[in-house]
Parts: structure tokens; C-alpha cells; sequence
């Protein structure tokens, strides 16, 4: 009996300290993308974790929520089942690199480095502005810039960003089509 505790007791031990690590090392490659330094930890309402540059508003949080009930909404209504709660996802919230797009519209987006868009239209000279990236697929998390107003836009780029993490854990042929813009195509993913 003892020995069966004893064993509990270190898988439990051994699952915290490889969450933490996973948690660690998707912080560090969030940051490196950024290059912010996020000091923020939290969650919103329902539940998804968020790291962030700093406390983010209320109405922010809401708006992350809203955009993963429309997630898990849609990824229902194409029958996949994995990674269906607000809990199975972290959100880091960066400075935005810009306010305005190019015809002065309002777009808090991060730059990237380029990578597989260098040479495209979206390359502004080794980078590109995104709305939002994955950061890792297991564990699930992504990347948005901070928003201050149009928070609709903060939903969407929340579901966005979350139809590349479902469809990762649950459809990989079609998760490998859409894993990027680069050949084109864009969101919704999922209808």
C-alpha cells in the first residue's frame, strides 16, 4: 500500500515538472519571437491560460473566451473532439510592433521574422506583421498583440489561430495544407 503511494506520488511529480518545463521552453520561444518579456500570468473567465506583457482588461479576457467558444464551436461542427476546452490553451499577449496597416486601418499586429513568407507579398524586409502565431502545438499556444479597442478583432484572431491547433491534434492532413499562408489560402479554415 505504502509503496503503491509512493509510486503515486512520483508519476505526479514527474507530470509537474515536465508540464513546467513544457511551459518554460514555449515562454522562452514566445519571447524569442516577441522579443517582449512577458511578466503576466492569469486566466480568463472560462478558463484559458494567459501570459502576458501586462494585465490585460477584463474585456480583453472576454474577448479571448468568445473566441474560443467559437472555436470549439465550429471544430464541434466538424466532429473533432480533441482539444475542445478553454483550459487546453494559452494565449501570450505581446506589445504590438504596429497600430495601423498600410491603408491606416486599425491592426495591432506582431512582426515575425519572414521565414517561409520571404519573397512574398507579405514580406516587409525580412519580417512580416502578423495577427497572431502558433507557438507550439503541444502544448497549445499562440501569440496575439495586445488590443486596446475592436476587440472583435481579438476573437477572431483567437479562433484563427486555434483552428491550426485543432486541426493539428485532430485532422494532420489537413492541418499540414493550412499550417501556413504561405501557398496561399487564409481563415476561416474551418466552416
Amino acid at each position: 500500500m505504502v509503496r503503491g503511494k509512493l509510486y503515486l506520488v512520483l508519476i505526479i511529480t514527474i507530470a509537474v515538472a515536465s508540464t513546467a518545463s513544457a511551459q518554460s521552453g514555449v515562454i522562452a520561444k514566445a519571447q524569442r519571437i516577441t522579443g517582449d518579456r512577458f511578466t503576466y500570468r492569469g486566466t480568463t473567465p472560462a478558463g484559458a491560460n494567459v501570459i502576458a506583457v501586462r494585465r490585460p482588461s477584463a474585456a480583453m479576457l472576454d474577448a479571448i473566451d468568445e473566441g474560443l467558444d467559437d472555436l470549439i464551436a465550429v471544430a464541434r461542427k466538424n466532429r473533432y473532439r480533441r482539444k475542445l476546452n478553454h483550459s487546453d490553451y494559452t494565449i501570450f499577449i505581446a506589445k504590438a510592433d504596429r497600430q495601423t496597416n498600410a491603408s491606416g486601418a486599425y491592426s495591432p499586429d506582431i512582426a515575425v521574422g519572414a521565414a517561409q513568407y520571404a519573397g512574398t507579398d507579405y514580406d516587409q524586409g525580412g519580417f512580416i506583421y502578423a495577427a497572431g502565431m502558433v507557438v507550439s502545438n503541444n502544448p497549445c499556444a499562440f501569440v496575439i498583440a495586445e488590443h486596446t479597442k475592436d476587440l472583435r478583432r481579438v476573437s477572431d484572431v483567437v479562433r484563427y489561430e486555434g483552428e491550426h491547433l485543432v486541426l493539428y491534434h485532430n485532422d494532420r492532413r489537413k492541418y499540414e495544407q493550412t499550417k501556413d499562408h504561405s501557398q496561399g489560402g487564409g481563415h476561416p479554415i474551418l466552416n
